[in-house]
């Protein structure tokens, strides 16, 4: 009989979480980098380096990948010929460790967790609860997996039941397109098949977990049905040519992850998760003989990359006007130094009521000739102005832009990831302009930014207002004056360049 104690397993999950936030797995650093290596899209190339950047950054400062460091995911596998050691639950003993590692004095992490989903939605400040799933098992070991999983790319999951005849490759080609690239690409997708509709997506998460083996499998070739259909979808979803950070370009995805289940004669469930840049998780065994140790990787398991940059337009945000901004195109890179507001969607939702209701922004929040960033920071530790700050999705602001961009003077907004119609329609009637940061690349932002304090809304914690005071942060322009956008024409280009799948007209 193995003995659990308590303490063994709620160091060992904080120790993890810990881990996870600052280390990634060196299977997908090996990958990315090769992707890195043959990328020919300079854009995407560009943004590739930066999360490789960013990572070994991490590795070495032991701050967080990116400022969403995630909703804590946990499948338990609990051997039959275990005791615990414990006055806790089970759930409870997860949840302690979730919540000293996201309040660790050295390495605080964001908590992003929100009860009353459908009401109030109030963060829990501590990034508690977890998302736990237990099994009993023979044995008398204690496994356990962990992830910390971002909520863009999260919000990228699909299912869909599909009749037994149907094709699950047709599916997944037609739903990835529109998926965009808010769950910062390149990465993995997790794909489940079969059991019942929430076992389907079960299996989509844990299969996000399992290691980045494509190249192997492409080398020694298919086995089986599930071999063969990873390799035909690794093929066809990068042929779709939408490249790291939807800048078009020959990887989007480094590995296709496939889990499935026996299911019904009358049914064929699937679900597809993405799984991001920023890939956190990490599998450990307890064995009553203390807590786990996760080994600390060598920093010569990164590559040296360096950004150049080149032909960047170097811009002072505090001199801008509308004039200024109606020459930046599509795919230009631009250093920008001054000062800038931040906002994400609780306080968009506060700006625009404010707005409706003919009331005045709070003191400090001038928008006038400004631009805005999506981003929800981590806080600062010792002597950082502030935590790990990189974009968040913009696509949730897109129903807030026509108004914000009508009744305050805003030039322009930073986020990650493609806009909608709706904001590019706003983008273009008030000749603004949309950049992008690179989702992934947070430490590396983060130390781009000089000075920040909250200036609104204290009360919404990482959602609140600042005013950041940057010097050369790396952005791309995604949108420009005219509404138009290089995530509508770069993947079209990179499509045809591959030349494995034609374009649709549009």
């Amino acid at each position: 009989m193995t003995i659990i104690r308590q303490d063994d397993f709620i160091d060992s999950i904080c120790d993890a979480l810990q881990y996870i936030s600052y280390y990634h797995p060196q299977d997908f650093i090996q990958a990315l980098h090769a992707a890195y290596l043959k990328e020919q899209s300079p854009a995407a190339r560009d943004a590739m380096a930066q999360i490789l950047i960013n990572s070994r950054m991490c590795a070495e400062g032991r701050r967080p990948i990116c400022q969403d460091t995630g909703i804590v995911n946990v499948f338990l596998k609990i051997g039959m010929q275990i005791s615990w050691d414990a006055t806790l639950s089970v759930g409870d003993m997860v949840n302690e460790g979730v919540r000293r590692a996201y309040s660790h004095p050295d390495n605080v992490l964001r908590a992003s967790i929100l009860s009353d989903p459908a009401g109030r939605r109030i963060n829990t400040g501590d990034n508690t609860p977890a998302v736990i799933h237990m099994e009993v098992v023979s044995g008398d070991k204690l496994e356990v997996e962990i992830a910390a999983k971002g909520g863009g790319s999260e919000a990228k999951s699909r299912f869909v039941m599909l009749n037994p005849a149907d094709s699950i490759v047709d599916w997944v080609m037609k739903t990835v397109p529109g998926m965009g690239a808010g769950w910062c690409p390149p990465g993995i997708l997790g794909i489940g098949i079969g059991g019942t509709a929430e076992k389907a997506m079960l299996l989509a998460k844990q299969a996000c977990m399992g290691g980045i083996d494509i190249q192997e499998l492409l080398a020694r070739g298919s086995q089986n049905a599930l071999e063969e259909l990873r390799l035909e979808l690794y093929e066809k979803v990068n042929a779709l040519g939408i490249g790291a950070q939807g800048l078009g370009g020959l990887t989007t995805v480094l590995d296709v992850k496939i889990l499935d289940y026996p299911t019904h004669a009358a049914n064929k469930p699937v679900a597809m998760i993405p799984n991001c840049a920023a890939t956190r998780h990490a599998h450990f065994v307890l064995d009553g003989t203390g807590p786990a140790r996760l080994e600390p990787p060598r920093l010569a398991d990164w590559p040296l990359i360096t950004q150049a940059a080149g032909n960047a337009r170097h811009v002072n945000m505090d001199a801008l006007t509308k004039a200024d901004v109606a020459d930046w195109r599509p795919g230009e890179t631009l250093l920008l130094s001054g000062s800038m507001l931040t906002g994400r969607d609780a306080a968009h939702k506060r700006i625009v009521e404010l707005l409706n209701a003919g009331a005045a922004l709070p003191e400090g929040v001038d928008f006038t000739n400004k631009f805005i960033y999506y981003v929800g920071p981590v806080d600062p530790v010792r002597d950082e102005v502030v935590g790990p700050a990189g974009p968040t999705t913009a696509t949730r602001m897109d129903s807030f832009t026509g108004i914000v961009l009508a009744k305050t003077g805003l030039l322009g907004m930073i986020g990650k990831a493609e806009r909608g119609p709706e904001a590019i329609a706003a983008i273009k009637e008030h000749q603004a302009v949309y950049l992008i940061a690179v989702g992934g690349a947070a430490y590396l932002v983060s130390k781009a930014i000089r000075r920040a304090r909250v200036v609104a809304f204290p009360e919404l914690g990482m959602e609140a207002i600042h005013e950041f005071v940057v010097e050369d942060m790396p952005v791309t322009v995604a949108v420009d004056s005219r509404g138009q956008s290089i995530h509508d024409t770069a993947p079209r280009q990179w499509r045809m360049k591959i030349g494995r799948i034609p374009v649709v007209a549009v």
